[in-house]
């Protein structure tokens, strides 16, 4: 069966997460590729964000996100769009910004990536979460999707629930 994905119940569920964090006293970060900051600015949408997102990295190309802290045998050895690249990305912000939470996101949304075009298939999202030390990584395929936001909205509805399943 096909998920459907609502941009208003997405908007919603992160109002509810962004509450749920403040309530718990917990931080989070991300460190997004394929999704381009959406997470985070979901969560800021909510009045008191800043108590819980403790800030965010956009790492859109490989160089990006060995400044932050993924290490480039990470990249090459699984290439970019790998659960062990989302680790990676989500055990960096963690560390950076000592969060609770941090979500690394990787993947290729409506279109093959011109600078690896080997390893992209349109639609695998690889992201991963660590809660309070302990790292999963999860792979969703999402199918086709009409707009960029569209794509991005999807996979932060898939980061919403596994979250929520591990709270």
């Amino acid at each position: 069966m096909e998920k459907i994905y609502n941009e208003s119940d997405i908007r919603y569920d992160y109002r509810k997460l962004t509450k749920l964090l403040i309530e718990r006293g917990m931080t989070i970060t991300t460190m997004e590729s394929a999704t381009s900051g959406q997470i985070a600015s979901l969560i800021t949408d909510t009045e008191g964000s800043s108590a819980v997102l403790k800030g965010a990295f956009v790492t859109y190309c490989n160089e990006a996100k060995i400044m932050q802290g993924v290490p480039a045998e990470i990249l090459e050895k699984y290439t970019v769009y790998s659960k062990e690249t989302a680790e990676a990305m989500a055990k960096a912000c963690v560390k950076t910004y000592e969060a609770n939470i941090g979500i690394g996101v990787t993947g290729t949304m409506g279109n093959i990536d011109p600078a690896n075009p080997e390893a992209s298939v349109p639609g695998q999202v690889y992201f991963a979460i660590v809660l309070n030390g302990k790292v999963q990584s999860y792979y969703v395929e999402l199918v086709p999707q009409p707009t960029r936001l569209a794509y991005k909205l999807a996979v932060a509805k898939e980061v919403y629930d596994a979250l929520m399943e591990r709270m």
